[in-house]
């Protein structure tokens, strides 16, 4: 793929409200991440998304990314990263065409290398996109930069106004908890469990929008689409539904309620939403097949056409296509609208997806990959798929903790720990 030019953006703007004028709150979340560590990447990174500067493009193990400071979240977007680190500062490299970055990049160059983001609040959690970000604050305001791709065209991220109609949605009690991104849209928990969502609708991500006005927001135009509002989720005899997590694929989300069900809605061609069908959800539908009294659901991530599923147990599950690996359920493993159980993993603490990839890292600290290889995403140093989970492996990686995976279109990205001497 040919290198992007990188261009001058405009910082992301801060915007104060009275939600957080008249009552100061510090929200948190278990997906906040706090335990210090370094950054590697690995893959193809044309565009400057490794962050290891203008003669590096590809690499086949995973390399130390220089940052000036230890990070505590690192996360893939298409063709860009994120990270974050132990102060609340963020960091960004990689393809800036559409201001994913949120910096400037018009020093030739300065796009292959992390650069700090000018933000005037401590942020505590990131989401990176095929081309937007955002970036959660201590106190609960959310900072949206980039663009959300539509059909053919493309949309850039009303940066202040988006967020003040976050505030105009929401009482001041009802902060941001949690921010979930993924291909084109983006969706956020508030501490009282509501979700909202925004950006591209097409396939049903948002859960709120009807197919009839899923491709351009109908008479109320991209508005419709770009300003978050809240999902509506009620349950027979319980009125409003309450979630606790929710998780992103790229063309779908999935949702854990606080009484433990599973709410999905978006695309599901290959049943990767878990669905009898093949027909997108445009509206939250309660999945059954994700119904079972001997196991509760921890995490899921998506990849483009599949899922894979964390349990309670450390048990790891997938369904949806099958192609090049991605399921992680052996040679010749086809479809499937259920999920499906991973043999040879165990005590896994997380999970996450790419395009056509999937990780698992476990509770010793050792990250695990299947799926394609043509990008080099799996840290095997080869391009051939991988159809059931192999441990990543290398030189960086010796003497070290993997404490998260997360994966783009074309690059993977992982914070690791050097390991306690005893």
């Amino acid at each position: 793929m040919p290198g992007k030019k990188g261009v001058k953006r405009s910082p992301p703007r801060e915007v104060n409200n009275e939600a957080t004028e008249t009552k100061k709150i510090k929200i948190s979340h278990s997906s906040h991440k706090t335990v210090p560590g370094l950054v590697l990447a690995l893959g193809q990174g044309s565009v400057g998304q490794l962050g290891l500067g203008e003669d590096v493009m590809e690499r086949k193990r995973p390399a130390l990314v220089n940052l000036p400071e230890k990070m505590v979240q690192a996360e893939a977007g298409g063709m860009h990263t994120v990270c974050v680190s132990e102060k609340g500062n963020v960091y960004t490299f990689g393809c800036n065409d559409e201001g994913a970055l949120g910096r400037d990049t018009s020093v030739e160059g300065s796009e292959m290398s992390p650069g700090k983001v000018e933000l005037k609040a401590k942020v505590v959690q990131v989401s990176a996109g095929d081309s937007h970000t955002a970036a959660l604050s201590e106190d609960g305001r959310v900072y949206l930069w980039g663009s959300f791709r539509f059909f053919n065209s493309s949309s850039q991220c009303p940066q202040l106004e988006t967020a003040k109609q976050m505030v105009k949605l929401a009482p001041s009690a009802q902060k941001r908890s949690w921010l979930l991104g993924s291909n084109d849209h983006l969706v956020m928990l508030t501490i009282d469990g509501d979700l909202y969502s925004c950006g591209c609708g097409e396939q049903g991500q948002l859960g709120r929008v009807a197919e009839r006005f899923s491709a351009r927001g109908g008479r109320k135009g991209l508005e419709r689409l770009l300003i978050p509002q809240c999902i509506r989720v009620k349950a027979k005899g319980s009125g409003r539904v309450p979630f606790r997590d929710v998780f992103c694929g790229s063309y779908f989300t999935l949702a854990i309620s606080k009484e433990g069900h599973i709410y999905g809605f978006g695309l599901s061609n290959y049943h990767q939403l878990g669905t009898r069908s093949t027909n997108s959800c445009f509206t939250p539908q309660n999945m059954t097949s994700f119904k079972n009294a001997t196991k509760s659901w921890v995490a899921f991530s998506g990849g483009q056409h599949h899922t894979v599923c964390l349990d309670s147990e450390g048990k790891v599950y997938s369904l949806g296509r099958a192609e090049y690996g991605r399921l992680g359920l052996g040679q010749g493993a086809e479809e499937k609208s259920e999920p499906t159980v991973i043999q040879g993993l165990s005590d896994v603490i997380s999970v996450a997806c790419g395009a056509s990839v999937s990780y698992a890292v476990t509770k010793e600290g050792h990250a695990f990959a299947w799926g394609m290889g043509t990008n080099l995403q799996l840290g095997t140093g080869e391009e051939t798929d991988e159809w059931s989970p192999v441990e990543m492996t290398g030189k960086q990686l010796e003497n070290r903790t993997v404490l998260s995976v997360t994966s783009g279109g074309q690059h993977t990205v992982l914070l690791v720990q050097d390991q306690q001497k005893s």
